[in-house]
């Protein structure tokens, strides 16, 4: 059934690729394995996919790195929020940072990164729905914090990524954060997940993070 999953959402990106007038035809899928044990991920990687998402750097930590032993070729996004008092420890675990929201963050990692360099990617998270309860740099703030990450401290940002409202169109916000990361030089958008990844192909996404579409509705009481 996983196999079977991870098919038809590979299918449907092509698929998705092929209407969208863009000339860039690259999208990573990014397998979300939140609340799935490690077992679970081998399924996916013996059905081929090697990029995955974690949310927490604990919950990482307790499934990844006996996998990466097994698979030398996984990528690892860190996708939710990054605590600073956990960055060295993240820094050991993940190869992309798709979060990276403060200054404060922003300049821990980099500090880290001075002590024992490492080659990553860096994605700013943009708060394109101004919503108090979640996490990323604010749209009238993006510039200048894009330019300071890159500049001041010398992260290497490649792109930008967004969680669009749940109660508005995600196409709105998907269109929004392309036009910072154009106006900026960056490349790579992480955009989209199980709902709506199709939708976010057609803005421009170069990424896309879906779960339950591959791995099946989260048991969060487990």
């Amino acid at each position: 059934m996983l196999s079977e999953n991870l098919q038809v959402v590979k299918t449907n990106i092509v698929k998705a690729l092929e209407e969208a007038p863009r000339k860039d035809k690259n999208v990573t899928l990014v397998a979300v394995g939140k609340t799935y044990d490690a077992d679970v991920m081998r399924q996916a990687l013996a059905a081929g996919q090697r990029v995955f998402g974690e949310n927490r750097v604990q919950e990482a930590a307790g499934k990844w790195p006996e996998l990466t032993e097994e698979y030398s070729d996984i990528e690892l996004h860190l996708i939710g929020p990054l605590q600073t008092n956990k960055v060295k420890q993240a820094l050991e675990l993940f190869d992309v940072f798709q979060t990276i929201d403060r200054l404060k963050l922003a300049k821990s990692l980099a500090k880290e990164l001075e002590k024992a360099p490492k080659d990553i990617k860096c994605f700013i998270q943009v708060n394109t729905g101004n919503e108090p309860q979640k996490a990323g740099i604010l749209p009238d703030e993006a510039d200048d914090f894009i330019k300071t990450c890159r500049e001041d401290l010398n992260l290497p940002i490649v792109g930008l990524m967004c969680i669009p409202p749940v109660d508005e169109e995600a196409g709105l916000h998907f269109a929004y954060l392309k036009k910072i990361a154009d106006r900026n030089g960056l490349k790579e958008l992480s955009m989209g997940m199980s709902g709506d990844y199709e939708a976010a192909v057609g803005f421009g996404a170069t990424y896309v993070r879906v779960g339950s579409a591959i791995f099946g509705k989260r048991d969060y009481t487990a």
